[in-house]
């Protein structure tokens, strides 16, 4: 696929958020603008994360590759001081060597790749990553002619968007009368309130996408460009967020790809977040690397799937592991600790309205029926839902003997996915932790060396320092790290352009400076090099 023929793609990422959505259905909701976009393309009503929490879920996302697999399962990694013991230290996961952000294979193909400007990864994204990852991230930047890949992502539906704040006032556009909660949460003033200033904050969503729809216009890009909407992960509601039930993973896709997705389709088949980052290597054309367990489900090379997984671990202070599989009709969950209290101690989740709530009515033993499904002990080791039926996942049919065949393949279904992907949530933390840090300390990335090659030593492998070379001369690049990438400009300052390296470079006549500085994800970045050329 020739440069001038790639599609740009377009992401626009929303946090905490089911399909609350007018093309969704939803008639509380205002959503003009994400409902245009689905009128020009397809919905994917089921569509689910990997984890019910964000940065699990978004290191899937970025990485391809399920958290469970390369130690990006816990919220967030971390080494917990003997001296502190409530505020454990956040570490950056080390990954395996092979693995990448998939922007670097865009970035590899001549995408010009931005993000604007959550990250999240469970790791500090690595220079390599973006040509720009900050709130000046656009395509608007690239070089003439240049496809693109540019991320952006409204964080207003934030679950702490629902919390009451001093710049916040508790009045909503939307009437608390008129919204209707889960059958699982208390139906008070304070709980509605909570959920109205989500839809409120969902408006303020959607104009965003509006401005970034309209300025695909303004551009004429809209007919070549792809673009995809999705939450990071479902509701920031309690049972939902950090939970692997429905309202914790079912989250909203669309995608509009003028031309050859047909105008308000839908879509049934399964999609896993982790399938983003494939899609659009194969929408592009750049070849994805074997070790990437998601699929495309769009193109050519479009992979149906039958089941999707969730995981939940360690979410800030309080460890779990709980593990899930899904098809279109049936949710198995395992609970490797049902001895464990639903609720654990996660002090930043307690800040919620409608938890704290819960927490209230039932200290006051005033929590009857489903309400009170977050409070019953001990939990049950597996549970099974008949969720095309039991969308709300209350009735558990796990120890009816009428469903033990579904029971039998769900068990299978997650056994063999654990068997080939591997799930690092059998390892304790604190054995990751010191096999990423040998000796307490984070790794850094070798420093790269230059090796300049011209006509008349074109054998050589020595690394040179600063010199005068004859022309034609050609610069490699090495970093002796092993899975580490290198970036390098010509340009000088802070606001230099870093490229990402991936051929010799061509050195023209005249005198030249080459910055490159390596880095290898989860390590510290390199020190900074820089070579001199004077080419005649």
């Amino acid at each position: 696929m020739n440069r001038s023929d790639r599609p740009n793609i377009l992401w626009i990422s929303i946090e905490d958020t089911t399909p609350r959505f007018g093309c969704y259905g939803d008639t509380l909701a205002r959503t003009p603008n994400i409902d245009r976009l689905a009128a020009g393309g397809c919905r994917f009503p089921n569509a689910f994360s990997t984890a019910g929490v964000c940065a699990p879920s978004r290191s899937a996302i970025i990485t391809g590759m399920y958290q469970t697999s390369i130690g990006t399962h816990h919220m967030r990694t971390a080494h917990t001081n003997e001296n502190t013991p409530e505020m454990p230290t956040p570490y950056s996961v080390v990954p395996p060597p092979y693995v990448k952000t998939f922007t670097e294979y865009l970035r590899g193909a001549g995408y010009y790749c931005t993000n604007n400007s959550k990250t999240d990864y469970q790791f500090t994204p690595p220079i390599t990553a973006w040509d720009v990852c900050d709130n000046t991230g656009h395509w608007r930047n690239r070089e003439s002619g240049q496809p693109f890949f540019s991320v952006f992502n409204p964080t207003v539906t934030h679950e702490s968007g629902m919390w009451e704040r001093e710049d916040r006032p508790l009045t909503t556009t939307t009437n608390p009368d008129d919204v209707a909660l889960p059958p699982y949460l208390p139906d008070t003033p304070k709980a509605r309130q909570a959920l109205a200033r989500q839809y409120d904050n969902l408006a303020t969503a959607d104009a965003r996408v509006g401005e970034l729809l309209d300025q695909l216009e303004e551009d004429g890009l809209a007919e070549n460009t792809i673009v995809f909407l999705w939450s990071d992960h479902g509701e920031g509601l309690p049972r939902g967020k950090r939970w692997p039930y429905d309202a914790g993973i079912r989250i909203p896709l669309i995608v509009r790809w003028p031309g050859t997705l047909t105008a308000s389709s839908v879509s049934e088949q399964l999609v896993s977040l982790i399938d983003l980052g494939p899609t659009v290597l194969s929408l592009c054309g750049v070849q994805a690397p074997e070790h990437l367990q998601g699929q495309p489900f769009l193109g050519t090379e479009k992979v149906e799937r039958e089941y999707i997984f969730a995981t939940r671990d360690r979410y800030d202070e309080s460890y779990d592991m709980v593990r899930a599989v899904r098809d279109k009709r049936y949710k198995y969950i395992r609970n490797y600790y049902p001895e464990k209290p639903y609720l654990l101690w996660i002090p930043y989740r307690n800040r919620h309205p409608i938890m704290q709530e819960m927490w209230r009515l039932y200290a006051a033993g005033e929590l009857e029926g489903d309400q009170a499904v977050m409070f019953r002990s001990p939990r049950p080791a597996e549970e099974l839902y008949d969720v095309e039926n039991d969308r709300y996942e209350l009735n558990n049919l796990a120890t009816d003997s009428e469903h033990n065949d579904v029971l039998e393949r769900m068990r299978g279904a997650l056994t063999e996915w654990q068997s080939d992907f591997g799930d690092m949530g059998d390892i304790p933390e604190e054995q990751m932790v010191a096999r990423w840090y040998p000796d307490g300390t984070q790794p850094q990335t070798a420093t790269p060396i230059f090796i300049p090659i011209n006509a008349e030593q074109p054998g050589t492998t020595i690394a040179h320092e600063d010199g005068e070379w004859s022309a034609p001369l050609v610069l490699q690049l090495h970093c002796s790290t092993q899975g580490a990438s290198i970036a390098y400009t010509t340009e000088q300052g802070d606001d230099a352009h870093w490229r990402l390296y991936t051929d010799p470079l061509r050195i023209p006549e005249g005198e030249t400076s080459v910055r490159a500085k390596a880095i290898r994800i989860g390590y510290l970045e390199s020190e900074e090099k820089t070579i001199h050329l004077k080419v005649s």
